[in-house]
């Protein structure tokens, strides 16, 4: 066994079955819940390693366990892959924008699944293995920890924010592309439309206060961190 353990939180018993079968047959523990409050709190006493989350939920539907998984501490940093029978573009933005890491549209290969979890828990692993601190301008972005700081006061930030506040400001002054905050951030395999990094860009701003004027907008091209040599303007 690989050890690593996947929170299915999937009301249709026969799906939940067959991609459990799949994750055991891959080496990995799992345990199902049916629906979205049995799923949050089990989420938040048995932290997994990776959760597989329905978006039509029985009690609490699925973007509302993924906005209270991210405002835990516990379960904030907890790679999130939500399943819906929706495909709209507004369907996965707003998705994206609570704070699911990856997208899975209803009905779907299992073999696709299956690879969009690995990626995802690879994704945890190289994050995890670096451990360093980087600050600027009062912002402080501490990766062992997954801890965000703004004068010393903690903030809550999406593990997709939290990426894409990180590689901003590691090279301040240099301007991204949404392109490339998508593979940088949050990993060119993720499927990730480019309006979503607007959504994520305007949380963060929301997040930082009077700090929001540090990340920039480069026009027509996408974002920057303020360089602390340069004037604001």
């Amino acid at each position: 066994m690989n050890g690593k353990r996947i929170l299915i939180i999937e009301d249709d018993r026969s799906l939940a079955e067959v991609i459990s079968y799949n994750l055991e047959q891959q080496g990995f523990d799992f345990h199902i819940s049916r629906d979205g409050m049995d799923g949050l709190k089990y989420a938040q006493l048995n932290p997994p390693d990776l959760i597989i989350l329905d978006l039509m939920l029985p009690v609490i539907d699925g973007l509302e366990v993924c906005r209270r998984l991210r405002a835990d501490i516990n379960t904030e940093a907890v790679p999130i892959l939500m399943l819906t029978a929706k495909s709209e573009e507004t369907d996965q933005v707003v998705g994206f924008s609570v704070g699911a890491d990856d997208y899975v549209t209803k009905p779907f290969s299992i073999k696709v699944l299956l690879e969009r979890v690995k990626v995802l828990l690879k994704r945890r692993n190289r994050r995890e293995e670096v451990g360093d601190v980087v600050a600027s301008q009062g912002i402080v972005i501490d990766r062992r920890r997954h801890l965000a700081t703004v004068d010393e006061q903690p903030i809550s930030l999406t593990r997709t924010e939290f990426g894409l506040l990180d590689t901003l400001l590691r090279q301040p002054g240099r301007a991204f592309s949404r392109a490339e905050l998508i593979q940088t951030a949050i990993g060119d395999d993720a499927l990730v439309l480019d309006r979503t990094v607007d959504v994520h860009v305007r949380s963060i701003r929301s997040k930082l206060g009077e700090h929001a004027e540090l990340i920039e907008t480069v026009r027509g091209i996408g974002y920057r961190f303020h360089h602390p040599s340069a004037v604001l303007t």
